[in-house]
């Protein structure tokens, strides 16, 4: 029987952590982070790195690791986020290149602090397979890895015999592989983070939900958080906070766990590489090979919930899980028996340009990080770091990257935010219809999704 929800299949596998206490009643810091994710732990992790004597604290509606930190795909990938192009129009292609070796070095740093922390995530640095099924995604595929390798990407092209080589993966036409990423378990990570950050004595007060941000405060209905720097790190749940119900928009992603797969299974399709895997589909999908030697997969069911609303445990669709593992199916036959054993669903932040952003204001000392598209795992750390920076006033290269500063128009009011989303991804589903034949050209119904979209 399939387990729906109960936040995801990856703290199914570790048991939810226990909880922290809540705030009871005002506290002062130097630094309060609103939010117990990736972004909010690597903030305060290197914020007391950096300096010690800062007192910072953590805090979090939920637990620390509740929302997509704790769901993702587990893609620890130099992917950046949003189309590089729209930062090189602001602040030149040479701010974009370091932007991508910041990225590829955020992969190493994130592997390098899990073993420095004894933080055992199942981190196999495997590269990331993307493949293509169509001749149109082919092509797509092979533009937008020229476009990456000019931003300083390390992609290189396969044909189909080499993608079977790594992956069967049936009826790939082709693929494009990246070296520079690892398959990570998120929740061990998480929570790895978690205890690291609160060993070198950040305290992180859970079940305590953030109504308000102000500069030098952040209102909680147990007293208020009072800091001279104030940092938003709340990614697909920024819509609850006050003022932020168009900053960035909670898309929805969900993914499958099937069971244990047998080694003859695994011998047809192999995967020994442990590579991230992934489509140039519209309506993509992303996938790993678990340490457990399960195939967790994931892609869009419902994207957007009128009003930006949020779930709170992570149940999905079952239609979305039958389509899921539809495509399993289609990709591998030899696990198409294969059954589900837990689904769940979780929210990104998505900007109107779809690209991400670090900010500090050191007038009023609010700052915030996010938006991150999906690709939040490695960029995380990244945006910890720059903040981190920020904040203590480090004259880093991390300060001076583009994505600093880049500020993005608000999403339209609702129903037009509802109805443009909903639209959007009919849109791209129909364009991967039209694109199953033989044409070998991006369909016109995508193309004018992505300039609706703003993608």
């Amino acid at each position: 029987m399939t387990v729906n929800g109960g936040v995801s299949f990856w703290y199914r596998q570790i048991g939810l952590p226990r909880r922290r206490d809540p705030l009871d009643g005002a506290v002062e810091a130097d630094v309060c982070v609103v939010g117990g994710g990736f972004t909010g732990l690597w903030t305060a992790y290197y914020l007391k790195k950096a300096d010690p004597a800062l007192r910072v604290v953590v805090v979090e509606k939920e637990f620390a690791g509740f929302g997509a930190s704790g769901r993702n795909g587990g893609w620890l990938s130099p992917a950046i986020a949003g189309a590089p192009r729209t930062y090189a129009r602001a602040r030149g292609a040479a701010s974009v290149v370091a932007l991508q070796e910041a990225m590829n070095a955020a992969v190493d740093e994130v592997i390098a602090v899990a073993a420095d922390e004894g933080i055992d995530a199942d981190i196999v640095k495997g590269g990331v397979l993307r493949v293509a099924h169509a001749p149109a995604q082919l092509a797509r595929m092979r533009a937008s890895m020229a476009e990456q390798r000019r931003w300083g990407g390390d992609a290189v092209t396969l044909s189909a015999r080499e993608v079977t080589d790594r992956i069967d993966v049936a009826g790939a036409l082709g693929g494009v592989y990246d070296p520079q990423a690892a398959r990570v378990h998120p929740a061990k990570l998480v929570q790895g983070l978690a205890g690291a950050v609160a060993r070198l004595g950040v305290t992180i007060y859970e079940s305590t939900p953030v109504t308000a941000i102000e500069p030098g405060r952040a209102r909680t209905p147990f007293g208020d958080v009072r800091a001279r720097y104030v940092i938003r790190a709340t990614e697909g749940f920024t819509a609850g906070i006050s003022g932020e119900r168009r900053t960035w928009l909670p898309m929805n992603s969900s993914m499958i766990a099937t069971e244990p797969l047998p080694p003859e299974t695994w011998r047809a399709i192999g995967w020994d590489g442990c590579e991230l895997l992934g489509d140039e589909a519209h309506a993509y999908m992303y996938a790993q090979r678990t340490a457990d030697g399960r195939i967790a997969i994931g892609g869009r069911g419902i994207p957007y919930r009128f009003g930006s609303r949020t779930d709170r445990r992570g149940r999905t669709q079952a239609w979305t899980v039958r389509e899921l593992h539809a495509i399993l199916a289609k990709m591998f036959p030899a696990a198409a028996t294969a059954r589900v054993d837990h689904a769940w669903c979780g929210v990104l932040g998505v900007p109107r340009d779809w690209c991400s952003s670090v900010d500090l204001d050191r007038s009023t000392g609010l700052g915030y990080a996010g938006g991150y598209v999906g690709h939040g795992v490695t960029t995380t750390n990244l945006a910890g770091r720059t903040l981190a920076d920020l904040v203590t006033g480090a004259d880093s290269g991390l300060v001076r990257l583009p994505w600093v500063g880049h500020h993005v128009r608000k999403w339209e009011p609702e129903p037009l935010r509802w109805l443009g989303v909903r639209g959007m991804y009919v849109a791209y589903r129909a364009a991967d219809r039209a694109e199953e034949g033989t044409r070998v050209t991006t369909s016109p119904i995508a193309r004018i999704a992505d300039r609706v979209s703003g993608r």
